[in-house]
């Protein structure tokens, strides 16, 4: 039989509630009932409006460009670091026993990665990369604005830089070299942008808020604001409703841009000498 008492221990049981920003029963007053359902509301509908207007719209290349094969052995050496690295995190989790923190976005990016780093190209694993790119605001922000305050374990806080360092600079640079699924759509193309702020938006909302809230932990701060927030106040959900799209468009978008560049450099002086 299953011990439901042990599996909610492991998931949250270590989870300290006077760590500010963590959670609990004053974080989870922090805004009124009220407010949270008119603000949850009045964006979802927006969200569901923008997403029933996407719908069609996404561009797909109908045959995938070449793949580079020469990256195998450097794509499976980075997927072990990356396991490696993720693995360990998995273990601070397991032994604070705050599991349930693995569903931050940034956790969710780095399997993701994992899995486009192991699997064979097809046009699934495009689509999931380009959503993918337009998330890696997620890490910038993270590494601009650093909450390791509840990371107390000898090496959590070096496992939390070099983490989110892999997430938003190494795997996404290297995964462009490969190319094949790994292109990048044209930089004036906002389809796949639009489609992935209306899939973290659901995420956020309808997932890790009531979640959140059932628990009294503060998933991705959607209970209550940072330590680190800038924001900070009875507003910092309406403030980070206008800033989070203007991040996953700014920061994918250069991204794109950065990442076109980067393919022109490397590959170009092959391409003269071929010729």
């Amino acid at each position: 039989m299953i011990d439901v008492n042990y599996i909610a221990d492991v998931l949250y049981g270590g989870v300290d509630f006077s760590l500010p920003g963590n959670g609990g029963k004053e974080c989870a007053a922090f805004l009124s009932s009220k407010q949270r359902i008119v603000e949850t509301a009045a964006y979802e509908l927006f969200t569901c409006f923008v997403l029933w207007k996407m719908l069609g719209k996404v561009s797909i290349p109908e045959k995938l460009p070449v793949y580079r094969e020469g990256t195998g052995v450097g794509k499976r050496l980075l997927l072990v670091v990356h396991c490696l690295i993720f693995g360990i995190e998995i273990g601070f989790k397991f032994a604070t026993k705050q599991v349930i923190f693995l569903l931050n976005p940034c956790h969710v990016l780095t399997a993701i990665q994992i899995y486009l780093l192991a699997v064979p190209p097809s046009k699934h694993v495009l689509c999931v990369f380009r959503i993918h790119n337009y998330l890696l605001f997620g890490a910038f922000q993270a590494l601009l604005f650093p909450v390791v305050n509840t990371r107390l374990l000898p090496f959590e806080v070096a496992a939390y830089w070099i983490q989110h360092t892999l997430i938003l600079i190494i795997v996404p640079f290297f995964l462009v070299s490969c190319q094949g699924p790994f292109t990048l759509e044209p930089v004036w193309d906002f389809t796949w942008a639009t489609l992935t702020f209306t899939v973290f938006s659901f995420y956020m909302l309808l997932f890790l808020q009531p979640l959140g809230m059932l628990l009294h932990i503060n998933l991705n701060n959607m209970v209550c604001p940072a330590v680190s927030d800038p924001f900070s106040g009875p507003y910092y959900r309406i403030i980070a409703c206008c800033h989070q799209p203007v991040m996953i468009f700014l920061i994918g978008k250069i991204f794109c841009l950065v990442g076109h560049k980067f393919v022109e450099a490397l590959y170009a002086p092959q391409s003269k000498k071929t010729e």
